[in-house]
């Protein structure tokens, strides 16, 4: 007598065999189910369908395998899509990857009976359907994990971005990385700068990320040490940009630098802005957030040369260039504790007179003598030009 069993194992030996059999012809069968019915297959080019095929190929071996061994744990992910290359994960979505699976499912579904041996139809439909789910479960790790490659990649590229520009090393290598990271390279480009909260910097990026989404702002940013960078594009008011995104940052001064017109010359706004975060402790009324180019006397005092320059260059020379009444009414008057009457009476002339050409100093300089703020900006930069002029001069 037979042993209990035995034809159970005779019939799934001729199943086994018939699959082994019509695997190619299976194949076959899911490209040309695919071809037919997902428009987006059609429209791939020839590599990548060619690649698609031998998942499919790949996925019918797999089945085989594990109905060949059903209590044996199977690698599926590495046995279907081992066969491809990393970057396909790129090339197909999640979407099309489900489609192309049950697309190949559903051909093997349909050939079950003339697939299977006689009485082991059930046996093989069921098997398809345990081996289904744990098909779906290997497309969804595969995905996974190249997202969390991709983040793990894109993250370092842009680490790479915002470390060049603050170092003033950016260079085309860099704007090349910022392309691949989905710079668009927008018109107006600004740097803000603050302190980086306590806990997952990766939180923090995504927050960032969130509120510039809101304000249709393109950014590149990352936890540096103790600071939060921002490099953000598609804003020409750079107070605007450091509002919209100011909620990530932790306690404490926020600078954001001038605009600037790219990605290359985001150095010159990150350093603006690195410098009046060095310089704001010296303003402690400062407004959060506060703009670099406020902070001038600030960041001059504290020895930064691009804001000494600034300020003789924006201030002292156009003044000089208006005439001498300008800049000897501004400095008396300065000098006078800001009085029209006591400026008046030391240049011996009317306080309408020093009146207008106060006007005229807010018209050619853009900061006006009577804003005490802005006064004082005057005054350094008064003095940053005259020790200019007396270097020229040694």
């Amino acid at each position: 007598m037979p042993e209990p069993g035995s034809n159970d194992a005779h019939s799934h030996s001729a199943t086994l065999k018939r699959l082994e059999q019509s695997s190619g012809r299976l194949a076959a069968n899911a490209i040309a189910r695919m071809d037919e019915t997902l428009p987006w297959y059609r429209a791939m080019p020839p590599e990548n369908r060619s690649w698609i095929g031998l998942v499919a190929q790949a996925g019918i071996a797999a089945f085989t395998e594990w109905f060949r061994h059903p209590e044996t744990p199977q690698a599926i992910s590495t046995d279907v899509f081992g066969t491809a290359p990393r970057e396909l994960t790129r090339a197909i979505t999640l979407r099309q990857t489900v489609e192309m699976v049950r697309t190949t499912i559903e051909v093997m579904e349909t050939a079950i009976d003339e697939v299977a041996a006689p009485g082991d139809e059930a046996v093989l439909r069921e098997a398809l359907l345990v081996y289904a789910r744990e098909i779906a479960f290997a497309t969804a790790q595969v995905y996974a994990q190249a997202a969390e490659a991709r983040g793990a990649w894109d993250a370092r590229l842009e680490s790479l971005v915002v470390n060049a520009v603050l170092s003033g090393e950016a260079d085309e290598g860099a704007v090349s990385r910022a392309a691949a990271l989905g710079w668009n390279a927008p018109e107006h480009v600004c740097v803000v700068l603050g302190t980086a909260p306590d806990g997952d910097s990766e939180l923090t990026v995504e927050a960032i990320r969130r509120a510039a989404r809101h304000a249709k702002l393109q950014v590149l940013t990352g936890v540096l040490g103790d600071r939060l960078v921002v490099i953000a594009g598609g804003s020409d008011s750079p107070l605007a940009v450091a509002k919209a995104l100011i909620g990530p940052y932790a306690a404490g001064p926020v600078v954001a630098g001038p605009v600037v017109p790219d990605l290359l010359a985001a150095t010159r706004s990150a350093q603006a802005s690195a410098a009046g975060l060095k310089a704001c402790s010296a303003w402690q009324d400062a407004p959060r957030p506060v703009l670099a180019d406020d902070l001038l006397p600030e960041r001059a005092i504290a020895g930064d040369p691009a804001a000494r320059e600034q300020l003789v260059e924006e201030i002292y020379r156009p003044l000089e260039e208006a005439g001498s009444a300008l800049l000897e009414t501004l400095s008396v008057y300065l000098e006078q504790a800001s009085s029209l009457e006591g400026a008046a009476r030391m240049l011996f002339v009317h306080p309408n007179t020093v009146r207008y050409r106060l006007r005229r100093v807010t018209d050619v300089t853009g900061w006006s003598p009577s804003d005490v703020r802005s006064a004082f900006t005057l005054r350094i930069a008064l003095i940053l030009g005259r020790l200019a002029d007396g270097d020229q001069q040694a």
